[in-house]
């Protein structure tokens, strides 16, 4: 079976957001999204827009997407945060993903970018072997940590 990688549109935004929904629950974090698809046409296709997107394609269909945006590391420079990479359940294993993470990689290396870093689950152990084989270095001993929405509020009106 062929697949295409390409470049998302405004018109993939339904489906982006489908696969969004299918990692969230994958991550165990089903409720968390509140994202739309008004909100990922107005962030991505807006006057300055705050992500891009690959998609692969398969039969018409929008099978599996990789969203990134812009970060700028003061050791680095220019680098990219790789957001999402997501292939939908019953088409895993056709290297897929592997094809969105590549597109990703070569978008980074042909536009100066000195370094691209995700984050991947603890508990997602393929997806760690993956990454690791393919040289990316996995930094066990650092933490995430975030601050949501009513976090800051809370925070600010101390």
């Amino acid at each position: 079976m062929s697949f295409t990688i390409r470049d998302g549109k405004k018109e993939d935004l339904p489906s982006v957001l489908k696969l969004i929904k299918e990692l969230a629950h994958f991550e165990k974090e089903s409720d968390a999204v509140i994202v739309t698809v008004k909100n990922l046409e107005k962030d991505g296709f807006g006057k300055n827009p705050l992500f891009q997107f690959f998609v692969a394609e398969m039969e018409n269909e929008i099978v599996g997407m990789s969203l990134f945006y812009p970060r700028y590391s003061t050791w680095k420079g220019p680098t990219i945060h790789l957001e999402d990479l997501i292939v939908t359940e019953e088409k895993r294993g056709l290297k897929i993903g592997s094809a969105l993470y590549k597109k990703v990689i070569e978008y980074g290396y042909n536009n100066g970018v000195e370094r691209i870093e995700w984050a991947v689950l603890d508990w997602n152990e393929p997806a760690i072997a993956f990454y690791e084989s393919t040289g990316a270095t996995v930094l066990r001993d650092w933490d995430t940590a975030q601050f949501h929405r009513e976090e800051m509020k809370n925070y600010l009106n101390k």
